[in-house]
């Protein structure tokens, strides 16, 4: 099992910026990758983010790249989401992700909500 704990929520304005963190404990060792997903109200939750430790390959969805980065430390099974630009329509609960495997569903925090006011 792995546990994720994320923090680095909060309320900002349109325009700021935030740092979420989520540090994984348990069985981590060569895990494939970790990420980032979120979920609006009344929305399906959604892919961010997400980093491969083999190379450290990244890809994020359309809506945060340029905005947002990913980045990580294996050694540390920690993994940092770097949001700047925030906009009203980032709002949402932001959910750690990492998977031991490639394929599979993988496990999850408890999740973060990030708030941006216009």
């Amino acid at each position: 099992q792995v546990q994720l704990v994320e923090s680095g929520g909060g309320l900002v304005q349109a325009g700021g910026s935030l740092r979420l963190s989520c540090a994984a404990s348990g069985r981590t060792f060569s895990s494939y990758d970790m990420g980032w997903f979120r979920q609006a109200p009344g929305k399906e939750r959604e892919f961010v983010a997400r980093i491969r430790w083999s190379g450290g390959s990244t890809n994020y969805a359309d809506s945060v790249k340029g905005r947002f980065t990913i980045s990580g430390d294996n050694a540390k099974n920690t993994v940092y989401l770097e949001m700047n630009s925030l906009k009203p329509e980032d709002t949402a609960v932001y959910y750690c992700n990492c998977r031991l495997f490639f394929g599979t569903s993988g496990f999850w925090g408890q999740g973060t909500q990030v708030t941006v006011s216009s």
